[in-house]
């Protein structure tokens, strides 16, 4: 009975540990996803007003662009998969990946090769354990993304995307990463960064009719100036969003983890109070056998 007590004053000990790591991450989640939704949120103005000049420049002028025109045949494309460089986070990375793949697996499908780009440790190690290729990864502050690295990040896919195919070029360019709906609800989401997607809608109100621009230079050359920003912008604005919902996973699980942690601790001190009180009762049954053979002699 004496060892059996010690085993779970160990656990109990060992789990009160675990329980105070999960606590503190929690606690440090919590306080820094107020800072990436107000991050999120300031990068919003800037990618939407982007976003609208890029929209009316590419659908109020006939233009021949690489990066707006469809291409007669896809033969390879980019896909650029979002997850985080470290753990304890719930199923963020693995819904990700599973996301990723599920898109992988589609454009298989449809007779196209698959060039992939890895952002976050989490998908690093995806593919090395696996054995997969990928052609680039940047690792390290996911849940802090930096404007640098969305650029580094755009000038790779944008220097392959206009690279022919033979030399390892890619015909379009997809991105998956986690959307930002609530502090309970973060839901992966698959777009298409390249050729752009101009849908054109009819206005319903006199503000949502795009404004006419008269160009000086050209409209090719206002577009190429355009859209390199609008792929910085559209990737930073993935990585805040990501970077909020990994922060947000990690509270969510952290507390569920620190919860299932106290219950450990109440179900281990059950056990050590039920091994005491047992290993009391065959002592005191020990004295009264022994007393009564006493008294018999």
């Amino acid at each position: 009975m004496g060892a059996q007590i010690r085993v779970y004053r160990q656990k109990i000990a060992s789990t009160q540990s675990m329980g105070k790591i999960f606590k503190a991450m929690e606690l440090i989640a919590t306080s820094r996803i107020g800072k990436a939704r107000q991050r999120m949120n300031a990068s919003l103005p800037y990618a939407n007003a982007i976003t609208r000049a890029v929209s009316a420049a590419a659908s109020q002028a006939e233009l021949d662009h690489p990066l707006i025109n469809e291409p007669e045949e896809v033969r390879r494309s980019a896909v650029l998969i979002m997850s985080s460089d470290r753990g304890l986070a719930g199923a963020y990375s693995a819904s990700v990946l599973k996301h990723a793949e599920s898109l992988a697996e589609r454009l298989r499908s449809e007779g196209k090769e698959v060039k992939y780009y890895l952002v976050g440790r989490k998908a690093q190690a995806y593919f090395d354990f696996r054995g997969r290729e990928y052609a680039q990864v940047w690792t390290g502050g996911t849940d802090s993304p930096e404007f640098e690295t969305a650029r580094e990040i755009g000038t790779a896919l944008l220097e392959d995307f206009t690279t022919d195919f033979a030399d390892g070029g890619v015909d379009e360019i997809h991105f998956v990463y986690t959307q930002f709906q609530s502090m309970v609800l973060q839901e992966p989401a698959v777009s298409r960064l390249l050729p752009l997607e101009v849908v054109e809608e009819e206005a319903t109100d006199a503000s949502d009719l795009l404004p006419l621009y008269e160009y000086e230079p050209e409209p090719e050359q206002v577009l190429d100036a355009l859209l390199p920003r609008y792929i910085e912008s559209r990737i930073f604005a993935a990585m805040l969003q990501a970077a909020a919902s990994e922060l947000a996973a990690r509270q969510r699980a952290m507390k569920a983890a620190g919860d299932n942690a106290s219950e450990l601790v109440k179900k281990y001190t059950r056990l050590r109070n039920n091994a005491r009180q047992a290993e009391i009762t065959q002592e005191l049954t020990e004295i009264v056998g022994g007393a009564d053979a006493l008294n018999a002699s």
